[in-house]
């Protein structure tokens, strides 16, 4: 059976009733969870253009509040995890491609499993809007369990 839950993580509602469902999970099975945020890898030409440079405040206070929203989606995890009595390790990396860091942290952190949420989009949203559970299921080497809430919205805390 599944040991390391590997539970990725944006701060979103879906996301965060999901790492809900990830760790109550994790601990009617025994297992342990890494909680993992792909934090957006931002340069002054990601918004500012090649030629144009950023003032370095701009960008210091972007990465601050990059970082903030990063503590405070793994926070909420290991917060879970502790009411649970459920062992948790947290990381973040930078990346523009998430499906790519997780599928990455997940193996190099010896995850069985990868535990995470779908939209449940259809259609024409679907494919515009694309899917990082998807991308991650296509090119994970490691099984990835959705839990998926369909088109109704996930139940707040």
């Amino acid at each position: 059976m599944y040991k390391h839950i590997f539970v990725p993580t944006d701060g979103s509602d879906l996301s965060e009733a999901t790492a809900r469902q990830a760790v109550a999970f994790a601990k009617q099975i025994g297992a342990r969870i890494t909680a993992f945020h792909a934090k957006p890898n931002l340069s002054a030409t990601h918004f500012f253009g090649e030629d144009k440079t950023a003032a370095p405040s701009s960008l210091d206070q972007i990465d601050e509040q990059i970082e903030k929203d990063v503590q405070k989606s793994l926070g909420f995890v290991e917060k879970l995890c502790s009411q649970a009595d459920v062992q948790c390790d947290v990381i973040s990396s930078p990346s523009n491609t998430p499906y790519e860091a997780i599928v990455d942290a997940a193996t190099r952190s010896g995850a069985d499993l990868i535990f995470m949420a779908s939209h449940g989009r259809k259609g024409i949203k679907a494919k515009i809007l694309g899917s990082e559970t998807l991308r991650t299921l296509t090119h994970s080497p490691i099984p990835v369990l959705v839990h998926s809430y369909g088109e109704r919205e996930p139940p707040s805390a």
